[in-house]
């Protein structure tokens, strides 16, 4: 019997749906990744038009791009064993997902679909999940 997995993928969180011999698990993953952060003060150079405190910022930006990256590797893990993917969801981050899923030549084989998708309830998920591999 052939093993397909669903996730809807947004910066927050993730739902994976597992479809397997007729039955359907789904589990939400968390990224407990703080949003964009704008650093307040910083320093000025006596220039008027000067870089101000930018070494800091590139060190947040570069902190959150790991932590999602270990967020997507979270999810492939959850998914790995799956014969199908179809990726969903709002914003980039289906995009992000595919792209260090493509790391794998074979987990790239795996992908059947990457797509947008609003925000959906864990019931619209599975549904939609459902419809695309058993129809």
């Amino acid at each position: 019997m052939k093993r397909y997995a669903g996730v809807w993928v947004d910066h927050e969180k993730a739902f994976v749906v597992i479809l397997y011999d007729g039955k359907d698990k789904l589990k939400l993953i968390k990224s407990n990744i703080a949003g964009h952060v704008r650093l307040s003060g910083g320093s000025r150079t006596k220039s008027p038009y000067g870089p101000q405190n930018v070494a800091s910022e590139r060190k947040v930006e570069e902190k959150r791009r790991h932590h999602l990256q270990d967020y997507y590797q979270e999810i492939i893990k959850n998914i790995s064993t799956a014969d199908k993917f179809l990726i969903i969801g709002p914003g980039d981050a289906k995009i992000e997902l595919k792209k260090e899923m493509e790391k794998s030549k074979e987990l790239t084989r795996k992908i059947v679909k990457v797509e947008p998708a609003d925000k959906m309830t864990e019931n619209q998920i599975r549904a939609k999940v459902k419809d695309y591999f058993l129809r």
